[in-house]
């Protein structure tokens, strides 16, 4: 049944701008704070306040459009935006509608496939509603009411849930390296609209779209994704007609539920706002604001692989993460070997955040302390067992690995002719052994192995006491 469908997915994307005040006023833009603590009468709405444009929020909107490939408008113009909710103090969201600040661009899927964008625009944040309980009812914090938010809006080009899950990892990546918003989606600093429609397989004729408003997760874009596609076939195919309107995601239910029918932009009555004059964007202002932009995660992946020759999953991994990267990249100024800092992030440090749910590295083992260990185990001033050991130790710690190492007597100062001689003295010991190498080679190396270190108490370096017992084991049986 679903096979004779195509889905047809629009999305809208909320992004609350990395400014240090709000939009339209002075007031703080501050995720956290004591409620209703960063407002004034501008942001909430009182009579005879007027607004003053954040030139900081308007350049990152610019920036956010050079992400995508974006034209910027030469004009731009803020319009209000009626509606009544308690969160919208004013009644009204000082928005744009007919002349954004970015026009047009696209993100390329991994299969190729081009998402097209129809614009960016920026506009005020509303406040947050606090649900408690049925004695106390619902609370409106308004710090949050005038953040600069960025909506971006996609042409119908998405055809699945995981599409959808793709473009929005892209662009957030774009966001988050560009140092535009932190998208701490948890927090409400992205959030998606998703308008969904199915049509017969083939047809040109789209369906009617629902709207489903503010999913904050990946996770919940693509089950909400997958059950109103589900919804929409299963409606169809017993002969209901689609209603178009806008409907609440309950991602404890794993469902959704209709809120009210879906709003066209005239039942909105957007007119310019009379308080905000249009602003004028140069060439020379767009050209500025482009030099400023940092290298993306794209950008960074394609230059791990060609430049630093290291594999397409471990550039891919580094660069999921702006502060994965930043890491990988300081441990990298310290160590130059690209594919053994990538290996040490990946498979030691990446492990700890995971086990430990933190997302600073930082927090898990210094820079400092990491590039120690790497260095001293690739020079084989110590051991790889005591590099492992001093990592361990080292994580969720203040201490200097380099002291510790010292402090412990770790650090191997043994010429390779100490090592040869350790090594002569250990198969004179066992003679026996070395009777028994041509009928089990590996197991009499490894006996020699664990009796060398043994004996130097830890100090020997494996990698390079390895070939020089096979080397004197070899002679004794030719």
């Amino acid at each position: 049944m679903f096979e004779d469908y195509d889905i047809v997915i629009g999305l809208e994307v909320h992004a609350e701008l990395k400014t240090k005040t709000k939009v339209f006023c002075s007031c703080k833009n501050e995720f956290g704070s004591e409620p209703n603590s960063n407002c004034c009468p501008v942001c909430v709405g009182l009579p005879g306040a007027l607004p003053v444009l954040n030139k900081k929020a308007v350049e990152l909107t610019i920036k956010a459009g050079h992400t995508i490939g974006s034209s910027i408008s030469p004009i731009a113009v803020f319009e209000r935006k009626n509606y009544f909710y308690p969160d919208l103090a004013k009644a009204y969201q000082i928005s744009q509608l007919e002349r954004p600040i970015c026009v047009g661009g696209s993100i390329t899927l991994d299969s190729g496939k081009v998402i097209r964008i129809n614009r960016i625009h920026l506009e005020e944040d509303a406040g947050k509603l606090v649900h408690k309980n049925d004695k106390i009812g619902t609370l409106i914090d308004y710090n949050r009411g005038g953040v600069p938010l960025i909506e971006m809006v996609t042409e119908p080009d998405i055809s699945s849930a995981e599409e959808a899950v793709e473009f929005l990892m892209k662009y957030r990546s774009n966001l988050v390296f560009g140092d535009i918003a932190d998208c701490k989606m948890e927090q409400g600093g992205m959030r998606c609209d998703v308008n969904l429609s199915v049509k017969k397989k083939g047809s040109s004729v789209l369906g009617t779209r629902t709207e489903m408003k503010n999913l904050n997760s990946f996770k919940m874009v693509q089950r909400a994704i997958e059950f109103e596609a589900r919804r929409q076939v299963e409606e169809i195919e017993a002969g209901k007609t689609i209603v178009q309107e806008t409907r609440k995601w309950d991602d404890n239910r794993g469902r959704s539920f209709a809120m009210r029918s879906k709003e066209e932009a005239q039942d909105y009555r957007y007119f310019p706002d009379p308080d905000i004059l249009s602003v004028e964007i140069s060439e020379d202002v767009v050209n500025s604001i482009k030099k400023t932009l940092p290298e993306l995660s794209h950008q960074k992946k394609l230059r791990y692989i060609e430049e630093l020759g290291l594999p397409a999953y471990d550039a891919k991994i580094l660069t999921s993460e702006k502060y994965i990267c930043e890491y990988f990249e300081k441990v990298l100024d310290k160590v130059k070997n690209p594919k053994i800092v990538s290996n040490w992030v990946m498979t030691e440090v990446l492990a700890k955040c995971k086990e430990q749910a933190v997302e600073s590295l930082e927090e898990v083992i210094s820079v400092k302390n990491l590039a120690y260990i790497i260095n001293a185990v690739q020079d084989k001033e110590i051991t790889r067992i005591n590099g492992k050991e001093l990592f361990e130790d080292a994580c969720y710690s203040e201490f200097d690995a380099e002291e510790e190492a010292k402090s412990r007597g770790m650090v191997v100062k043994m010429s390779d002719q100490d090592l040869e001689k350790f090594i002569g003295e250990v198969m004179e010991e066992n003679r026996s052994a070395v009777a028994d190498y041509k009928d089990n080679p590996v197991k009499v190396e490894n006996f020699f192995i664990g009796s060398l270190m043994k004996k130097t108490q830890g100090k020997a370096n494996v990698e390079k006491a390895r070939p020089i017992i096979h080397e004197l084991l070899e002679r004794s049986v030719r």
